[in-house]
């Protein structure tokens, strides 16, 4: 405990210092040794004892992520290191690889200046590693490569020193080909992997050794070296560690070619910020000024028995504790209670903690994960950030009910609790059957979320099987038609068409967004998407599923005064479509005109409100409506041999085969499966490979359902939610 005090006082000291600061994540595919590589770097920094470093994992302090063996949650620490007799502190964060928490990994990015990307040397670049890399170039973080797992290729695949070189080039190829593809230009160069330089390191974060090029020159160690130590045993690798630990090599790397903080919100913010750079909160964020107003970026909030614990940057200024803040997305003043910084599982109170680093705050009662925190005074010149893009979209629902009639209330309270700690959660109740629904990313998100229902907030639960989520879309343009409001006096003539692939894109990318000036929003679809102009800027309303809504009319009278209700009918439309009451997507809806009642007494939502959906939906269901579903990329390494076996078991769950490399013995194959067939796979795709085979999964897309199932499909999904069979019919919703 007394060395814990020593070291934060000594991280106090420094933290002013900018130049001795780095803010780094670890990425990676899943099980590729992440945690485990972070557990040297605790241990160098004095937080574990070296003896049980490598086996601790310390930073999955929640005890599903010990029985699984995977890291669910994203990880603080703030660590000393020496390097070239100069002090300095590093923020570290281990993020999780699996698939269905890419979320938290977005968030930790945005805080991030640079990540180690930890790539098993037996598996390769997969397709989480790719996801991964890709996350970190969009948000501008810097990239360095630890090749792990080495002792694999000498003791599981006995490859020669020249085999184990010919493998690393292959890796480091392959990171490089990725910088190349998602790295924006004026970086390509300067951040691609250079071996020589020490932008690589490879070795075993188990056995807690590790070199690059440099250190090996230096310390006179070759290939030949490591793997004698191998050959000779347990003592001979534990010297090898001794003699070129791991943490130094890593630690080191970072400081050499991680940027400190200022030097990196200067190329950051103007991407990741939407403000005025020129404004004093822009300059102060460029020059990362301790002494600016305060800009604090929340990525992370967890629930502590004091309270709510955000986690986040301090972009400029300094937090204080007694201070009061600004949260610019709750639109609410708060004070900050208390200050503090990790070390691992713990955290120290400070007073304060300047621009450039990782905090951890008390106090802000109603912050989510996203939120950008000022200081009192700036809320009207500063802007939040820029929206967190996620690589995947919740697509998987169970239906929970507490196993006690009695724990009701305390369900409810533990779903809020949990969606606050991870926004890619969804609850939703339905009201008819008032049954309460968690939507996650996928199977295995909904199973962490159940088992801390249990172990973290108490609540024991039973769950549905996992439902899919299904979206409705159209293929065709509708003709116009008319919606009357109940009492006859309003008419609104809407149609509805196929957004192109194009707009989808622009709207998932965050480029169109609805709040945007009107004309720059035309100009990016006239010129990306094809729009007509004149129609772009009447853009009226795009909401989350990804559906626009244009007003073509011209001299409506009244029509101003009841905009606000008609864009609230038209997303209450789209938030249950006709055919099976799942979301809308990708549909463009078009208002050509309307008559409306001059009286507001006849104008409200309960008149307003049927006539936008009666003629929405009856626009949908004559333009060759259809469910989308969603599909899974997968990525599965395999030997040769299997190929068969796997194709023929892709083609029994509806998959297709995209591509087949050939890398060595082994295949690499990439393929699309709905994800409604995938509940199983694993332990088939076990069984058909003989246990053989690895693989990856990430949401590819959305596609439409095979015609033939469709409407088997829509009678399911409606008969589970307690409608009719049957979607209603045309006539049903216009009348005469």
């Amino acid at each position: 405990m007394g060395a814990r005090v020593k070291m934060v006082s000594e991280i106090e000291k420094i933290m002013r210092n900018i130049e001795q600061i780095r803010n780094i994540g670890i990425i990676a595919h899943v099980d590729h040794g992440k945690t485990t590589t972070s557990d040297s770097l605790l241990a160098a920094a004095g937080i574990i004892s070296e003896r049980i470093a490598g086996e601790a994992l310390v930073l999955d302090y929640l005890s599903v992520e010990k029985q699984r063996g995977i890291t669910v949650k994203s990880a603080n620490v703030s660590l000393y290191h020496e390097y070239e007799g100069k002090p300095y502190v590093i923020n570290l964060i281990d993020t999780p690889g699996h698939v269905d928490f890419s979320g938290k990994v977005t968030r930790s990015l945005r805080v991030l200046d640079g990540a180690i990307v930890v790539v098993d040397a037996v598996e390769g670049v997969m397709t989480q590693t790719e996801t991964v890399i890709r996350q970190a170039l969009e948000e501008r973080v810097r990239p360095i490569l630890f090749i792990n797992k080495v002792d694999r290729l000498i003791k599981e695949l006995q490859l020669s020193p020249q085999e184990i070189q010919q493998r690393f080039v292959e890796i480091i190829k392959e990171v490089n080909n990725l910088i190349d593809l998602y790295a924006e230009p004026e970086f390509r160069k300067k951040w691609k992997l250079d071996p020589n330089a020490g932008m690589v390191a490879f070795g075993s974060a188990k056995d807690k050794w590790g070199v690059n090029i440099p250190v090996a020159q230096r310390k006179k160690i070759t290939f030949k070296d490591i793997i004698d130590a191998y050959q000779q045993g347990k003592d001979a690798v534990a010297e090898l560690a001794r003699k070129v630990p791991l943490h130094e090599t890593l630690l080191d790397m970072v400081i050499k070619f991680i940027p400190n903080p200022r030097e990196a919100q200067r190329y950051r913010i103007p991407k990741i910020w939407k403000g005025d750079i020129n404004s004093e909160i822009g300059k102060a964020m460029l020059e990362a000024d301790p002494n600016g107003p305060l800009v604090f970026f929340v990525n992370d909030v967890r629930i502590e028995k004091a309270g709510l614990v955000a986690t986040g940057r301090v972009f400029s200024g300094t937090l204080t504790q007694g201070e009061e803040v600004y949260l610019l997305t709750a639109g609410k003043k708060a004070r900050v209670l208390q200050v503090s910084l990790y070390m691992g599982p713990f955290r120290e109170v400070t007073k304060e903690i300047p621009a450039g680093n990782i905090a951890a705050v008390m106090g802000l009662e109603d912050v989510r994960a996203g939120e950008t925190v000022v200081q009192v005074g700036y809320e009207d010149t500063a802007a939040p950030f820029e929206q967190l893009r996620y690589v995947s979209e919740p697509v998987v629902t169970i239906a929970v009910e507490p196993l006690k009639i009695q724990d009701l209330p305390k369900m409810i309270d533990a779903l809020r609790k949990l969606t606050i700690e991870d926004p890619n959660l969804v609850v939703k109740i339905n009201e008819e059957t008032g049954e309460y629904l968690l939507s996650g990313m996928g199977p295995l998100h909904l199973e962490i979320a159940l088992t801390l229902l249990k172990e973290k907030f108490g609540v024991e639960v039973k769950a549905s099987p996992p439902i899919v989520v299904y979206r409705e879309t159209v293929r065709d343009k509708s003709q116009v038609f008319e919606g009357k409001s109940p009492n006859k006096h309003n008419k609104l003539y809407i149609s509805v068409e196929p957004l192109n692939d194009e707009t989808i894109e622009l709207v998932q990318k965050g480029a169109i967004t609805e709040d945007q000036d009107p004309r720059e929003r035309a100009k990016i679809l006239r010129d990306k998407a094809g729009w007509d102009y004149d129609e772009a800027r009447r853009i009226w309303a795009i909401d989350e599923n990804i559906n626009i809504f244009v007003d073509k009319t011209t001299g409506v009278q009244y029509l101003r005064d009841v905009k606000d209700t008609i864009i609230a009918g038209f997303r209450l439309a789209m938030k249950e479509g006709p055919l099976a009451a799942e979301p809308v997507r990708g549909v463009k809806v078009v208002l050509h005109d309307a008559v409306i009642h001059e009286d507001p007494v006849h104008r409200g939502p309960g008149q307003l409100y049927p006539a936008v959906r009666n003629a929405i939906w009856a626009g949908i269901l004559t333009a060759r409506p259809t469910l989308l579903e969603p599909l899974q990329k997968l990525d599965i390494r395999a030997p040769m041999e299997f190929i068969s076996n796997i194709a023929s078991l892709m083609a029994r769950k509806r998959g297709r085969i995209l591509n087949v490399e050939t890398v060595g013995p082994m295949a690499r194959i990439i393929a699309e499966v709905p994800v409604s067939e995938s509940f199983d796979l694993a332990g088939e795709l076990r069984s058909a490979t003989g246990g053989r085979a690895f693989w990856g999964v990430e949401f590819s897309r959305w596609a439409p359902v095979p015609d033939q199932m469709l409407p088997e499909l829509v009678k399911k999904i409606r008969e589970r939610k307690g409608l009719p069979p049957s979607p209603p019919r045309v006539e049903d919703l216009i009348g005469p």
